[in-house]
C-alpha cells in the first residue's frame, strides 16, 4: 500500500494479536506524545453502539503516544461535533506509517452536550479472563476511564472543541 507523506494506517488490535480493523488518516498535527488525524468513513458502517455510519462521514481523531485511550470527534455536516467516541486502549505504538493499538474493550461515548456514557465493562471483565489481562492492563484500563471522565467534566482538550 502506498501511502502519502502525512497519511497513516491505523490498526487496531485485539490482545492476542490480532488485527480486527484497519483504516487510514491524515496527520493534522504532531507534538510530543499528541498525534491528531483526520479520517472520513470510505465505505457505510453499521456499528453496534453508533448505529449507521454513512461513507463520507468525517472525524477527528486524537492519539496519545503515553495514555491509555484515544478519542474520535465525529463531525456533522458543518464541521460540528456531532459526538465523542472514546476507546479504552494500550498506549499506541507510531513507526511513522502505521499507528496500531491493542483495544481494551471499554468505551465511552460522549454527547454535544457532555453528558456521557461508559460501554462493554462486561467485555472488559470476560476478556480480562479470556487473554488474561495483567494487572498493569487493568489498571491502566482503570485510571484511563477515570481520567476521561475528569476530561470530560471539566471539558478539557479536546472535549472543549
Amino acid at each position: 500500500m502506498a501511502l502519502e507523506s502525512n497519511e497513516v494506517v491505523v490498526r487496531v488490535l485485539k490482545h492476542d494479536g490480532a488485527e480486527y480493523r484497519r483504516w487510514t488518516g491524515r496527520i493534522a498535527r504532531q507534538e510530543a506524545s499528541l498525534i491528531v488525524l483526520e479520517a472520513e468513513f470510505d465505505v457505510d458502517v453499521s456499528h453496534q453502539l453508533l448505529g449507521e455510519i454513512k461513507s463520507g462521514t468525517r472525524l477527528i481523531e486524537y492519539y496519545w503516544l503515553d495514555r491509555w485511550y484515544n478519542v474520535f470527534r465525529f463531525l456533522q455536516d458543518d464541521g460540528s461535533t456531532r459526538l465523542y467516541y472514546c476507546n479504552i486502549n494500550k498506549p499506541p505504538t507510531f513507526d511513522g506509517g502505521f499507528l496500531t493499538y491493542i483495544d481494551l474493550d471499554i468505551d465511552v461515548i460522549v454527547r454535544p452536550d457532555y453528558s456521557y456514557k461508559v460501554h462493554d465493562l462486561d467485555e472488559f471483565t470476560a476478556n480480562s479472563q479470556h487473554y488474561q489481562y495483567t494487572a498493569e492492563e487493568q489498571a491502566g484500563a482503570a485510571a484511563a476511564l477515570e481520567e476521561l471522565s475528569r476530561m470530560i467534566e471539566a471539558r478539557q482538550f479536546p472535549f472543549n472543541i
